[in-house]
């Protein structure tokens, strides 16, 4: 978003680290509690479990009570979901990374928006691909 300009003041960067720190607890909270991670001994020590994961929840993550729970039930009952995302998203950035390496290297100018563009119109692929597709 930064990149295409949507970060312009202080309060649109906010909210994007805020969204990152949703993503962060989320990925804490799925991995604890699936694997029967210890919990940080602040939530009470022992095994992650539903509240002492709503507990770290309420104390990172600024989502109102109702919208927290229900993020909390959705990972509760999707091993693995957050973790995934942040995965995806990181080989997304990857992907786009060496792309842009490889055009600049061509003495050419990336363009974000082709790239985007590009990648979406792959349609639902295995990242694998989306790698293999762009990166040529």
């Amino acid at each position: 978003m930064e990149e295409f300009g949507f970060l312009a003041n202080d309060g649109d960067r906010f909210g994007m680290l805020d969204s990152q720190r949703l993503r962060a607890v989320r990925v804490v909270v799925d991995l604890g509690v699936h694997l029967g991670k210890p919990a940080f001994e602040e939530y009470g020590g022992g095994v992650w479990d539903f509240d002492k994961a709503l507990r770290l929840m309420r104390d990172n993550v600024l989502l109102e009570e109702p919208q927290l729970r229900f993020e909390l039930e959705r990972y509760m009952g999707w091993p693995g979901q957050a973790p995934s995302y942040r995965v995806g998203q990181r080989i997304w950035e990857q992907v786009r990374d060496e792309v842009r390496t490889l055009v600049e290297s061509r003495g050419q100018s990336f363009d974000l928006k082709d790239f985007h563009s590009r990648a979406l119109g792959l349609g639902a692929v295995p990242l694998d691909v989306l790698r293999q597709a762009l990166v040529r």
